[in-house]
């Protein structure tokens, strides 16, 4: 299982595309075929992103419990403001709260992961 848990690339990867795919299904037209196509992709890519992460924090938080935990949980909590931010937007219901909460959980998963000991050090 080292590709999961060697290096952080492939989960790196996941979350990055699955950002993509979701900005891409929140501009795109409602009810349209492709974009229901776009959220089963995404969809799909939730899973991916969920299991590598898993992964990582099963290998890695022995070393800070806690903070692997807690950035476990906030990742979990962006997928799931994601995809309330993309159904909320099909059936015409507001969304700005979504968004922000998306963001804000979005800037704290990400300071996580890049803070712990697995992460990228940026200075």
């Amino acid at each position: 299982m080292g590709v999961f848990t060697d290096t952080t690339h492939l989960h790196i990867f996941t979350w990055v595309v699955g950002i993509i795919l979701f900005l891409i299904a929140a501009v795109m037209a409602k009810g349209t075929k492709g974009r229901k196509i776009v959220h089963m992709i995404l969809r799909l890519f939730y899973i991916l992103i969920i299991v590598s992460g898993a992964f990582l924090f099963f290998k890695w938080s022995s070393s800070d419990a806690m903070l692997y935990g807690i950035k476990f949980l906030m990742g979990i909590l962006t997928i799931g403001f994601m995809e309330m931010t993309l159904v909320r937007q099909n059936k015409n219901k507001p969304v700005t709260v979504m968004w922000v909460l998306f963001f804000i959980s979005l800037l704290v998963t990400m300071f996580l992961g890049f803070k712990l000991p697995v992460g990228m050090k940026f200075f």
